[in-house]
Parts: structure tokens; C-alpha cells; sequence
């Protein structure tokens, strides 16, 4: 007995031993694991070089790094599961140490501004499920050997600045449900091998420059729901299997160059579609009547394509919300062309509808007034449609655009139009509309564009059209309108983009009331019938660039005030019954076409500014006018004095005075005739001297520029130097931009700028004066544009002065003057997208080319990367990628085609800059969503936090704390939030969820006038 608990005894010691060295031993291995996986994570802390909101300072030793914030371990061996760390502004490199974590399930830091390589080192991870590093800015190539993390279930990459192929093994990671790879610079082609993913969810490949064609065992993903490879440079049929994927819910292969035709079988196989976009393809061929099966589907965007036949049925799709067919060959021009509309009416989520630029035919069914409620956009416009307006039209009441113009509707127009409270765009222009403008019109308050031209409108105009205070342009022209001018029409201060009531038959005076149009950039009355003088109160117009008065009964002489209008560039006063001298004014404006033409003009013509232009100046039908350059053929101005003498009852004396007045008068004669043949001579070289001027030859801006002197160097851009220049002795200053021919696209941009200027006039852009084309003195070839010298210099200069800069006293810019700016450009980019002939992307829009004048209105320049908009075409850009680095869309990947919707996002960003004060490119940002997205998280409640603090500063325009009751502050940051809303908006990812410039410019407006009302 005793023996054996002897034996019981050693055995439980042995035990116990045992144990205890194994409870060391492990607790050694853990320890030194722990400590494996805190050098790791103050590795990965030594790379951060910004921590705005500090969230790393409680990575130190005063706490286990298992509570440190982010860090998530493991209750068993404590060692770090997961690192969340996203949304938190850091900026710096993802240190090769994170490889060392043995234990990381997940390692998600998105939304930050992470830069530099892929770490390779992630390989090492073997437990790793989720890895998220979308929206930030790394760059470099994706590591192959991230294939070794075989338990990775999503892969989210997007938005950053990777570049090379999508590796192939890649095809390797069997459990993967998500791949993101969106927004990057990726080439090459889509792998095959991703077909191995049998478990995939959604694969996001959009925004890349990708190549070739869909693989066909893409359609191997039984399990896909999301499939998104839109704004590539893909190509080729789409794979059949791809259609045959039922489990699919969105399906976007939008701006791509697919061809072929839409399988007739589409919505039977993708029975769960929820989007398909396949906008900007070359798919020809009908669209499949099978779509009707699809019933959950919300989004069909089919426009900008080649699409042919007649629409089918949609009666079974109860959840459409967008369908889009713009821009195709739809309809034959047949009464029952919109048929297809009737079967709309189960859609009760409809918001848009788009079936303009087709050929449809036919009246508009009534059918359309009991569409959803909740439709926002109708566009009709560009087919063949007959008929009126239905009168129930009225029931839309959530319609903010409605365009049916260029077709042939005719009829009344619906006074329960009116019915529409929230429309903001209404055009029926180039139609056969007739009878009068209803009133009714005058409710729509939130109407930014009315243009009613080209139709068979009676009547007179509505004067409760005053009280649309919102209004940017309104075009009544081309009609039969007849009274007068309702001086409340005139009372509408918004009114900034143009007023045109051209061509019909107005009488009586121009209201005084025309002086309050203070931002209107062009006024149109021509070929009316209105008589009295011009108003002097037009001078109050100092935004005016284009005043068009020819063909009424005028009289009387041109104000003096008119010289007031420093932004004046076109005048056309001709066919009207003024008199008098031409005032020596219109020679001081800077004007590029003046018609004085059949007027009762006398006394000589100036020989100055735009009259030294033959050719930019009409004189015909005034025959009275003298003098005036050579090439106008109009007879010298003389004066002769003619002096009474009485008669004297000397006859000698009388004789004798005679004789001598006639020898003096000879005398003089001879004289006068010697000094104005003399000054003939002189004026006729000096005229020539002067058309010489226009053209300023290099070696007239080498002395201007005083030799291109870097003292007067005004800025450098991508191709070519600013110079601010004197001509006449100081008399004007000019801006001139040298190229620098040496660097390749730079002779393409001036070409570009050339081209986009030419037409285009705007009180917003920046005036180019002329271009000079020639050889500087050692021979080499020299090309300049000369551009009117903007005094208070760029945007770029105000939001961000240079150091130097900052010890000079120098005011912010107040709310209000960031505003007016901001309006300034979005009227621009309105006149260039939608009122040129040819519309004109500008492609670098940012503060740099934003230029202020002295009244600190903005002007928009720099049209080196310019392109024509030309609807259809696939073209490539010859000036490689477009704009600048955080102001360019990511569709602009090298080779992509540039759209208008690129100008929005660009405005975007810009409109952010200008009220947070932060440039998209700022360190602690992520490229050029990151603004977007810093602006859009902090709506609305943290919008105080974004915006710039120079806002905040005592002051004019300032949001000052104190003085001001809480009601008039919380008017101005509801302001600000709106304004930031739109900027957010503006700025978004996909081009189809951006706003239109024009939607923009009104809101802007509008948010102004709630600012002065405040």
C-alpha cells in the first residue's frame, strides 16, 4: 500500500511537471508571438506620416494592443484578427510588416489616403478573408501572389492608382465572392481564369482602359448577381453564356464599343435583372419584346446606340424607374410609333423617360398623363411627333424637365402646364405651336429655362412671367407676339444667360425697367416693332456681351451710357431710325462686331478700336457719316467757316476786303489741302500701322512682355507661359500665352484653343484678343494667344495664395463672391454644352483657369484641351489624357472619349474647392474622389467641420457668430449645405448620376437670392 501511493505520489508530481513545463513553454510561444504582432503593428504605424483625427496616439505601451483603437485579437492566443482602420483621413504607405500578422482575418483600410505600392507581403496572410483597400491612392501592380491567400472572400480595390493587367492567378482564390478592381488604371485584357470563381458574387472591373472581349467563361458564375464593366475600351459580341446567367441583378457594360444585337431571348434568362446598362455601345437590331419578362427590372439605359424598329410592350415591368432610348433609330415615323407608351402605365416607380433623338411618329398619347407621379424627366425632343400637348399633362406634378422641341406638335399650349410646380426646364421650341402663352406659366416659380422660339405664338407675353424669379434664359423668338415689353418680364434679376425676343411683333419702348437685368449676358429684340429711344438704363446691363436692337423704329441718339458696358462685344443697332454723330465710346469698347447700318447717322466716324475693322464694322445706309479709315469710301470731313461782312459805303474797301478775304481764303485752302493730304497719309499708315496691331507681331509682345521677362511672368502651364504685357505705353494690358512649341501636344493645343475661340462669345470667357502665328529672332517658330488682362488674376490664387503671398494683406473671399463665381462658371459650361453650334468640352476645368476681373466676376480660359462634341462618335482624343490630376473624371482613362458630363464632374470638384478651401490633391486626400466623398460624409450635420474657416472670419460676407440671430445663420448654412449638395452631386462617380450644368446654374441662382433675401 504503501508502495503504491509512493508510486501515485511520483506519478502525479511527473504530471504536474509535465504540465507546468508545457503551461511555460506555451505561454513563451504566445508572448513571443504577441510581441511578433505588436512590432508589426508599431511598424505599420511608423508609415503613417498624417493622423488628422489622431486616432493612433492610443497605439502605446500604456495599454494592450489588443485595445488599441482598430485592433481586434482573438480571445484564445490573443493575437490581432482584424485591423479597421477605415474613413480615418490617413495618409502615408501600408508597411511590409502587416505581412507579420499572422492571425488577420481582416484587414480593411478604405477610405483613406494610403499611397505608394501593394505591399507583397500580404501574401504571407494565409487566414485573411477581407481585404478592403478601395479609395485610396496605391499604386503600382497587383501582386500575382495575393493568389496564395486562398481563403480570401472579398477582394475591394477600387479607386486607387493601380496599373498593369488583372493577374491570372487571381483565377486561383476558390472562395472569393467579391472583386472590386474599379476606378484604377488596369490594361490588358480580362482574364479567363476569373471563370474559375464559382463562388462570385459581384465583379466590379468598370473605369479601367481594359481590352478585348468579355470571356465567354464569365458566364461559368452560376452564382454572379453583379457584373459591371462599364467606361473600358472593351470590344466584340457580348458571349452568350453572359446572357444566360439567371441570377444576375445588375448587368452594366455601358461605354464600351460592344456590337451585335441583344439576344431575343434576354428577358427570359435574365429573369432577375434589376439593371441592365448597355448605354454608349454600337448595339444595332431591335430590342428584344422578351424584356417584358424581366418584372423586377428598375433601370433600362439602352441610349447611344444603333437600335432600330419598334419599342415592344413593357407592360410587366411594375418596377421600372429609368428607361432611356435616347439617340437611337427607333420608330419609323408612324402614327403608332409610341404605342409601346401605353404599357408604361403599371410602371408607377417611373422617374425617367427618355425618347428623344429617335424617329418616332405620331401624336402623344394621353396615356402619358397618368404616368407616375414621381416622373422627373420627359425628353421627347428630336423625333417627328404631331399633334399637341395632352391637356393632363398637368398631372405630372413631380416633373422638373420637360423637352419636346423639333418636332411638329401644334396646338395650344395646355395652361394646365402650370400644374407643374417643380419644373425647371420647359422647352417646346421649333415646333407649330399657337394661340397665346397660357398665364398659367407664371406659377412655374422654380422655372430656370423657358424657350418657346420657332413656333406660331400669338398674343401678348404673360407679365406674371416676372414672377419666375429663378429664371436663367428665357426665348420667345421666332413667333407672332405682339403689345409691348411687360416691364415685370424685366424685373427678373436672375435672368443671366440670355433674353431673346427676336423676330416677332412687339411694340411700343424697351420698359426702363431693362436696367435691372444687371447679370444678363445677351438681349435680344431685333425685328420687332418697337420705337422711342433706346433707354439710357441699359448701361446699368454691365454683364451685357451681345445687344441685338436691329430692325425696329429707334430714334434718337445712341445713350452715353452704353460706354458703361465693358463686357459689350457684339452691337447691332442697324435698320432703325437713329441720328446724330456715332459717340466716340463705341470706339473704347472692346467690341468684335458693330452694324450701325441704315440708320440716319452723321459727322465723321471714328478712327479708333473696332472701326479700324472694315470687316467686323457695317456704316452702309448712313449717308451723311465722313472720315473714318480709307477702306469705308465715305467723303473727308471738312469744316469751312463762313463769316458776314455788311456792306461798306466804300466800294474800295469793300473791293479791297474781298480781294484780300478771297487771297487768304486761297491761301488757307492751299494750306488746309497741303496738311490733310499730309494728314491722309499719316492716318491712312497709322490705320495701317494700327490693323497691324491687331495681328501683334512677335516682335510687338517681345517689347510688350519687355522681352518676355520673368518679372511679368504671370503663370506656366502644361504647353506654354503666361505673360502680362503693356501695349500703347501702358495704355491696355494684355495677357499673352507663348507656347512652348518643344513639348509634344503643345502646337495641338494651340490649334484646339484657336478652334474652340473662334465663335464663341460669352460674358464668362475669357477674351481672347488674337492669336499671333510667326518666328521669333533666331528663327524658331512662334506661336501666342493674346487674351484681355485679368486684373484680380486666377481663382487658383485666391483659395490658395502662395507663402509669399500671405504677408501681403489681402481680404477673403466672402461667401457671396465664391457664389457669384461659382454661378459665373456654370454659366460658362452651360453656354459651351448647350448654346454653341457645336458644343465645346473644355476637358481642365479648375481654379488655375478660372480668372477674375475687377468686379471680380469669373471668366473661364484655357481652351488648350478643348474638344468638339460630336453626338456618335468613338473618336479618340489626340492630347493623350484629358485635364488635370483630381479635376478629370475617372472615365477619363488614356483613350476614352471626353463628354460633358466630365465638364460636370470637373465643376464638381471645383465648386468643393472653393467652399471647403481644400484642393482635391491635398496629401491627406484620396485622389480625386477623395473630396467628393469628405464633403458627402460630412452632410449635413458636420458640413461646418468642411467648409473653409476663412468663412467664419469677421467681415463682409463672413458667417459671423456674433450680430446675427440664429435664424439668419441657420438660413445661410442651409445655403451652404445646398451648395455643397450639388458640388457632391456634380461630382459623382458614374456620369449618369451627375446633374445637368443648366439644373446647376438655376439652383446656384436660387440659393443666391435666398442669400441676399438673408
Amino acid at each position: 500500500m504503501g508502495l503504491f501511493c509512493k508510486n501515485l505520489w511520483l506519478s502525479v508530481r511527473t504530471f504536474a511537471l509535465v504540465s507546468l513545463g508545457y503551461f511555460i513553454s506555451t505561454s513563451c510561444a504566445m508572448v513571443t508571438s504577441n510581441e511578433t504582432d505588436l512590432h508589426a503593428l508599431l511598424e505599420f504605424k511608423a508609415k503613417i506620416t498624417h493622423d488628422p483625427f489622431g486616432v493612433l496616439s492610443s497605439w502605446n505601451n500604456t495599454i494592450n494592443f489588443c485595445q488599441w483603437h482598430g485592433v481586434t485579437c482573438g480571445r484564445r492566443h490573443q493575437r490581432v484578427t482584424k485591423l479597421d482602420l477605415r474613413s480615418l483621413k490617413l495618409a502615408g504607405s501600408i508597411s511590409p510588416s502587416v505581412g507579420n500578422l499572422s492571425f488577420l482575418r481582416e484587414l480593411n483600410l478604405r477610405n483613406n489616403s494610403f499611397s505608394h505600392e501593394f505591399p507583397q507581403e500580404i501574401n504571407h496572410l494565409g487566414r485573411l478573408e477581407i481585404l478592403d483597400l478601395s479609395n485610396n491612392s496605391i499604386s503600382g501592380h497587383m501582386p500575382a501572389n495575393i493568389s496564395s491567400c486562398s481563403n480570401l472572400i472579398s477582394v475591394r480595390l477600387g479607386r486607387n492608382q493601380i496599373e498593369g493587367n488583372i493577374p491570372a492567378q487571381f483565377g486561383h482564390l476558390f472562395n472569393l465572392q467579391i472583386l472590386y478592381v474599379h476606378n484604377n488604371n488596369l490594361t490588358g485584357s480580362i482574364p479567363h481564369s476569373l471563370g474559375n470563381l464559382s463562388y462570385l458574387l459581384a465583379l466590379s472591373l468598370c473605369d479601367n482602359n481594359l481590352v478585348g472581349t468579355i470571356p465567354y467563361t464569365i458566364g461559368q458564375l452560376m452564382n454572379l448577381t453583379f457584373l459591371s464593366c462599364c467606361s473600358n475600351r472593351l470590344s466584340g459580341v457580348i458571349p452568350s453564356s453572359v446572357f444566360n446567367l439567371s441570377s444576375i441583378g445588375t448587368l452594366d457594360i455601358s461605354g464600351n464599343y460592344f456590337h451585335g444585337s441583344l439576344p431575343s431571348d434576354l428577358g427570359i434568362f435574365l429573369s432577375s435583372i434589376q439593371r441592365f446598362n448597355a448605354f454608349s455601345n454600337l448595339f444595332t437590331g431591335r430590342i428584344p419584346s422578351s424584356i417584358s419578362n424581366a418584372s423586377n427590372l428598375e433601370i433600362l439605359a439602352l441610349d447611344i446606340n444603333k437600335f432600330i424598329g419598334d419599342v415592344p410592350s413593357l407592360e410587366r415591368l411594375p418596377r421600372l424607374q429609368w428607361l432611356l432610348l435616347t439617340s437611337n433609330y427607333l420608330g419609323n415615323g408612324k402614327v403608332d410609333d409610341l404605342s409601346f407608351l401605353y404599357s408604361l402605365t403599371n410602371s408607377s416607380e417611373l422617374e425617367i423617360l427618355g425618347i428623344n433623338g429617335n424617329y418616332f411618329g405620331g401624336s402623344i398619347p394621353s396615356v402619358i398623363c397618368n404616368f407616375s407621379t414621381s416622373l422627373i424627366y420627359l425628353f421627347m425632343d428630336n423625333n417627328h411627333l404631331t399633334g399637341s400637348i395632352p391637356s393632363g399633362i398637368g398631372n405630372l406634378v413631380s416633373l422638373q424637365d420637360f423637352e419636346v422641341w423639333n418636332n411638329q406638335l401644334s396646338g395650344f399650349i395646355p395652361p394646365t402646364i402650370g400644374k407643374l410646380q417643380n419644373l425647371r426646364v420647359l422647352d417646346f421650341s421649333s415646333n407649330k405651336f399657337s394661340g397665346q402663352l397660357p398665364t398659367s406659366l407664371g406659377n412655374l416659380t422654380n422655372l430656370i429655362q423657358l424657350i418657346a422660339s420657332e413656333n406660331n405664338l400669338g398674343g401678348n407675353m404673360p407679365s406674371n412671367l416676372g414672377t419666375c424669379e429663378n429664371l436663367l434664359l428665357l426665348n420667345l423668338s421666332h413667333n407672332h407676339l405682339s403689345d409691348a415689353i411687360p416691364p415685370q418680364l424685366l424685373n427678373l434679376t436672375s435672368l443671366s444667360l440670355y433674353l431673346d425676343l427676336s423676330d416677332n411683333q412687339l411694340t411700343g419702348t424697351v420698359p426702363v425697367e431693362v436696367g435691372n437685368l444687371k447679370s444678363l449676358g445677351q438681349l435680344d429684340v431685333s425685328n420687332n416693332k418697337l420705337s422711342g429711344w433706346i433707354p439710357s438704363t441699359l448701361g446699368s446691363c454691365k454683364s451685357l456681351e451681345s445687344l441685338h436692337m436691329k430692325g425696329n423704329n429707334f430714334q434718337g441718339l445712341i445713350p452715353s451710357s452704353l460706354g458703361s458696358l465693358k463686357a459689350l462685344q457684339v452691337l447691332d443697332l442697324s435698320h432703325n431710325n437713329l441720328s446724330g454723330q456715332i459717340p466716340e465710346f463705341l470706339s473704347q469698347i472692346v467690341l468684335l462686331q458693330l452694324n450701325l447700318s441704315h440708320n440716319n447717322f452723321e459727322g465723321p466716324v471714328p478712327a479708333k478700336g473696332v472701326f479700324r475693322n472694315v470687316s467686323a464694322t457695317s456704316l452702309e445706309g448712313n449717308n451723311k457719316l465722313c472720315g473714318g479709315i480709307p477702306e469705308f469710301h465715305l467723303a473727308p470731313c471738312i469744316s469751312t467757316r463762313h463769316k458776314k461782312s455788311g456792306l461798306t459805303h466804300n466800294l474800295r474797301i469793300v473791293v479791297a476786303t474781298v480781294c484780300v478775304l478771297v487771297g487768304v481764303t486761297l491761301l488757307l485752302w492751299v494750306i488746309v489741302v497741303f496738311f490733310l493730304k499730309k494728314k491722309r497719309r499719316k492716318e491712312s499708315s497709322s490705320s495701317f500701322s494700327e490693323k497691324k496691331a491687331l495681328e501683334l507681331s512677335y516682335h510687338t509682345l517681345y517689347k510688350a512682355t519687355d522681352g518676355f521677362s520673368s518679372a511679368n511672368t504671370l503663370g506656366a502651364g502644361s504647353f506654354g507661359t503666361v505673360f502680362k504685357g503693356e501695349l500703347g505705353g501702358g495704355e491696355t494690358s494684355i495677357a499673352v500665352k507663348v507656347f512652348n512649341l518643344m513639348r509634344h501636344g503643345a502646337f495641338k493645343s494651340f490649334i484646339a484653343e484657336c478652334e474652340a475661340l473662334r465663335n464663341i462669345r460669352h460674358r464668362n470667357l475669357v477674351k481672347v484678343l488674337t492669336a499671333c502665328s510667326s518666328v521669333d529672332y533666331q528663327g524658331n517658330e512662334f506661336k501666342a494667344l493674346v487674351y484681355e488682362f485679368m486684373v484680380n488674376g486666377s481663382l487658383e490664387e485666391w483659395l490658395h495664395p502662395p507663402d509669399e503671398a500671405k504677408a501681403i494683406p489681402r481680404n477673403n473671399l466672402n461667401i457671396l463672391q465664391r457664389l457669384n463665381i461659382a454661378v459665373d462658371v456654370a454659366c460658362a459650361l452651360d453656354y459651351l454644352h448647350n448654346h454653341c453650334e457645336t458644343p465645346i468640352i473644355h476637358c481642365d476645368l479648375k481654379p488655375s483657369n478660372i480668372l477674375l476681373d475687377n468686379e471680380m466676376t469669373g471668366h473661364v480660359g484655357d481652351f488648350g484641351l478643348a474638344k468638339f462634341y460630336r453626338e456618335r462618335s468613338h473618336q479618340s482624343s489626340s492630347i493623350g489624357i484629358r485635364g488635370s490630376l483630381g479635376y478629370a473624371p475617372a472615365e477619363y482613362g488614356t483613350g476614352n472619349e471626353v463628354s460633358t458630363s466630365g465638364d460636370v464632374y470637373s465643376y464638381g470638384i471645383l465648386l468643393l474647392e472653393i467652399f471647403t478651401g481644400k484642393r482635391p490633391m491635398d496629401d491627406w486626400f484620396n485622389e480625386d474622389v477623395s473630396l467628393h466623398n469628405y464633403v458627402k460624409n460630412a452632410l449635413p450635420e458636420q458640413v461646418v467641420e468642411i467648409l473653409d474657416p476663412t468663412l467664419f472670419q469677421e467681415g463682409e460676407g463672413g458667417i459671423s457668430l456674433i450680430r446675427r440671430s440664429n435664424a439668419s445663420i441657420n438660413r445661410t448654412m442651409e445655403c451652404l449645405i445646398s451648395i455643397c449638395e450639388i458640388g457632391v452631386a456634380c461630382s459623382a462617380e458614374t456620369p449618369g448620376e451627375r446633374m445637368n450644368i443648366c439644373d446647376v446654374a438655376g439652383q446656384l441662382v436660387s440659393i443666391r437670392n435666398k442669400l441676399l433675401r438673408n
